[in-house]
């Protein structure tokens, strides 16, 4: 090649070179923007997370139905009875009573020697519904006393209302004093009925 073309061929790139835009140069990244930028979008996510789960309709809670109905539990009450020969299911107190009506022997304040035997005998009558019969006695009721009294056995029947005489054998005690025993109707069971009677006496 000649020394002129070569000159012009030179010439021709230096221009080219000259006139060619220039190349920009890459920025340097800003940490702290992208930074910024991520936390932005993270709280736009959560944020669109939470109003899509406002927006869902809650589910209802599922009702349990029993399987069977609860056990209902009846109580009854029944009113005692006591069972009397002769007389079923008759109501308690009603069927047994006895009242006194008088002192046969031995007035109260009577008065003994230390162990003295003696007989009281008292008239009662049958206040109840029941018939008295075999089986039927007198029992010791208390008081300060016993004096070894032993009842006699009722040898008849006593209907409602009829009078009947009972009587109990005693032994006045020892010591000098004045005694005071108690007593009662009593069925063939052991029950206790009715009023008390007394026997009252003094020892000399």
């Amino acid at each position: 090649m000649k020394p002129k073309h070569i000159s012009l061929t030179i010439l021709l790139a230096l221009l080219f070179a000259a006139c060619a835009p220039k190349a920009t140069p890459m920025p340097t990244p800003d940490i702290g923007a992208i930074s910024t930028a991520a936390a932005k979008t993270v709280i736009a996510e959560i944020s669109a997370t939470a109003a899509a789960a406002a927006s869902l309709t809650p589910l209802a809670s599922p009702t349990l139905e029993p399987t069977s109905a609860a056990p209902t539990v009846t109580v009854t009450m029944t009113v005692g009875v006591l069972t009397t020969p002769g007389v079923i299911g008759t109501p308690l107190g009603l069927c047994n009573n006895a009242v006194w009506v008088a002192d046969v022997t031995v007035p109260d304040g009577e008065q003994m020697t230390p162990g003295q035997e003696f007989l009281k005998i008292w008239k009662v009558r049958n206040t109840g519904a029941c018939t008295w019969g075999a089986g039927y006695t007198i029992v010791y009721g208390g008081y300060n006393d016993k004096m070894g009294g032993v009842p006699a056995a009722l040898n008849t029947s006593v209907t409602p209302n009829q009078e009947v005489e009972v009587s109990v054998q005693f032994k006045a005690p020892t010591i000098a004093k004045e005694y005071l025993s108690a007593w009662r109707m009593a069925d063939p069971n052991g029950y206790a009925f009715g009023q008390f009677f007394y026997v009252k006496i003094i020892v000399r």
